[in-house]
C-alpha cells in the first residue's frame, strides 16, 4: 500500500473573491452562515491585520512525522493557505520557526494547524499568520510515515478540499467551498455596510433592544 497519496494541484481561487472578502469579517458571515467555522480551540498566535484570504492546500500527517509537510512546503505557491490535519495527535509540534520561514518564503499568507506549534516568538517574527491548538516542546521528525497532501481533510472539525476558500481574521477561520462563495460574498458585503450603522443612534440615546425589536419580542411574550 503506498504510505503518500498526492491530489492534483487546485485551481486558485478567482482574484474577485480575495478583493472581496477581504472587505468583509468572519464574524459578520457569522450572522448568517453556520457550516465552515473551524474550532474557536484553534487561536492565532498574534493578532491578524485586516481579513487574509487564499486557496486551500490541505496536508495530513500522522503523529510524529512532518515529511510530507516539507515536500508540501516545496509546492506551495504564492497566495495559498496551508491547512493541516494532525490526525488526531495533540502533542508534537509539526512547524516552527524554520518551517514558517520556508512556508513564507514559498508565498504562503497563512497556516491553519489542528495541533500546536512551537517557537511562536519565531513564528511571529517571521510574519507568517499561524493558527493553531497552542504551544508544544516536542517536535516531529522526517519519520517517512506517509501521509497525503491536496486529499480532503478535517481541521478543526471542519472538512477542507483542496481548493476551498479559506478566511482568516483575528475572530477565526472559515472555509467555504468555492461553488458557494460567490454568493455567501454577495450578503457578507451587504451586510459589512450596514455594520455599526447603530451607533450614532445608540450614542443619542437610544436602547439597543428597541432598534433591534428584541424588546418588542420579550414584551409581546411576558404579555
Amino acid at each position: 500500500m503506498k504510505k503518500y497519496h498526492i491530489g492534483a494541484e487546485p485551481s486558485r481561487i478567482d482574484a474577485s473573491l480575495i478583493e472581496g472578502f477581504g472587505a468583509v469579517e468572519v464574524a459578520t458571515i457569522g450572522h448568517f452562515r453556520h457550516r465552515g467555522f473551524v474550532s474557536h480551540r484553534l487561536r492565532p498566535i498574534a493578532p491578524i491585520h485586516g481579513t487574509l484570504v487564499g486557496t486551500a492546500v490541505t496536508v495530513a500527517i500522522p503523529g510524529t512525522d512532518s515529511t510530507l509537510l516539507h515536500h508540501a512546503i516545496s509546492v506551495i505557491r504564492p497566495g495559498d493557505v496551508l491547512v493541516i490535519d494532525r490526525l488526531g495527535d495533540t502533542r508534537h509540534a509539526c512547524l516552527g520557526g524554520g518551517v514558517a520561514f520556508a512556508a513564507k518564503v514559498a508565498g504562503a499568507i497563512a497556516v491553519v494547524l489542528d495541533g500546536p506549534c512551537t517557537d511562536a516568538e519565531e513564528i511571529i517574527e517571521v510574519g507568517l499568520p499561524v493558527f493553531c491548538t497552542g504551544i508544544s516542546g516536542i517536535t516531529t521528525r522526517l519519520n517517512d510515515l506517509g501521509g497525503s497532501l491536496n486529499k480532503p481533510v478535517s481541521c478543526g472539525n471542519v472538512p477542507v478540499m483542496p481548493g476551498d476558500v479559506v478566511m482568516l481574521d483575528n475572530c477565526g477561520v472559515l472555509v467555504l467551498p468555492p461553488d458557494e462563495a460567490q454568493e455567501v460574498l454577495a450578503e457578507g458585503a451587504q451586510r459589512q455596510a450596514r455594520a455599526n450603522r447603530n451607533r450614532g443612534r445608540i450614542e443619542a440615546g437610544e436602547k439597543l433592544g428597541d432598534l433591534s425589536g428584541a424588546s418588542k419580542m420579550v414584551a409581546a411574550a411576558l404579555e
